[in-house]
């Protein structure tokens, strides 16, 4: 979806059509959650502190986030897709992998198919999605945003290679600006250089993920849309809008944090064996501490006892402007882990 919360507010109040659009806290510590095209144009965009938006476009509107209707929305659009395929595998509320190769209306392009959503989802919801087509994951989810807003692009499988070679690194999905800096340091610019390293040379530089930047880096990708992605973690965060200072209003908030952590922890009946405190300092800096156990992690004294464990090895210093608590390693990850016979794969064919 193109600009998905502020496009859904938009949709909604006519009087912000046309208008730089941030959908946030316009508070001295809000975040942007979403940013309008046209507030994208003065350099508006997520994660940013709303101070620092505001500064850059001195007529941006600041709209409080509402969550129940964008989830609201997100349901309708997935209807759409199951439609299609049960082969949908949600990312978020506003962005989905579908395997269409065995679709339900039997169409024999996939092109076609996602072009048909598209202009479904336009009639049924007065929204604009963005369509990357193509043999994998990786190389749908680049072609999905070559021509945003409203786009439609293919990337076919006997260009695939070609295009990669071309594409410059900051723009391959999975390589953030610090990656990319260090690549660039590496004389890696785009597919073509990073195509050259071996594979073990890029694991002993960037861990486990140069596996991954030597399959893409040749257009492979292996993964298959999961359409039971399965939770990897659980937790909850508050920034403030004055920095806590002392050690006494850092653990009062930690309480209220914990209360929402185990809020979610019974209704979704999960529990976990790890651990993690997340803290932000006034000047951004972000620091983790974590700590793995033998036992389930399910109640709240336990979590605690662990976050009191973790918060004597973060040094206040300058005061936190956020505070988060979640656990991982949960109980229904051990689905993943059994041994189970892979099922047959039926190989299939589609025209792009």
């Amino acid at each position: 979806m193109d600009a998905f919360y502020a496009s859904v507010e938009q949709r909604d109040n006519p009087d912000l059509r046309g208008k730089p659009v941030a959908v946030g806290g316009s508070s001295e510590r809000g975040v942007v959650a979403a940013a309008s095209y046209e507030a994208r144009k003065y350099g508006v965009k997520s994660a940013m502190p709303s101070k620092m938006a505001a500064s850059r476009c001195p007529n941006l509107i600041f709209v409080r986030a509402r969550f129940d209707a964008y989830k609201a929305v997100s349901q309708q659009i997935r209807e759409i897709f199951y439609d299609y395929t049960d082969l949908v595998e949600p990312l978020s509320l506003d962005e989905a992998y579908l395997d269409v190769t065995s679709n339900k209306k039997g169409m024999k392009s996939a092109t076609r198919i996602a072009l048909e959503i598209k202009n479904r989802i336009k009639e049924e919801t007065q929204l604009t999605a963005s369509a990357g087509i193509s043999m994998n994951k990786f190389l749908a989810k680049t072609a999905s945003d070559v021509k945003k807003p409203d786009g439609l692009f293919l990337i076919p499988p006997d260009q695939a290679v070609g295009y990669v070679e071309r594409m410059p690194i900051e723009n391959f999905f999975g390589i953030g600006k610090v990656t990319a800096e260090k690549m660039h340091k590496m004389g890696i610019f785009n597919g073509r250089d990073l195509k050259h390293w071996e594979e073990h040379s890029l694991v002993d530089r960037f861990g486990k993920s140069g596996y991954y930047y030597y399959k893409i880096s040749r257009a492979i990708d292996e993964r298959v849309v999961n359409p039971n992605r399965i939770r990897k973690s659980l937790g909850a965060e508050n920034t403030f809008s004055n920095d806590l200072l002392t050690i006494e209003s850092i653990r009062d908030e930690l309480e209220r944090i914990l209360e929402t952590l185990n809020r979610r922890m019974l209704s979704s009946k999960t529990a976990g064996r790890t651990l993690t405190l997340k803290a932000k300092y006034a000047d951004f800096k972000i620091v983790t501490r974590s700590k793995t156990v033998d036992y389930w992690i399910e109640n709240k004294s336990q979590i605690k006892e662990l976050y009191e464990e973790l918060l004597e090895q973060v040094p206040i210093e300058n005061g936190f402007r956020l505070l988060g608590l979640s656990l991982s390693n949960l109980n229904h990850e051990l689905e993943e882990t059994e041994d189970k016979e892979d099922p047959p794969i039926s190989q299939l064919t589609l025209e792009f």
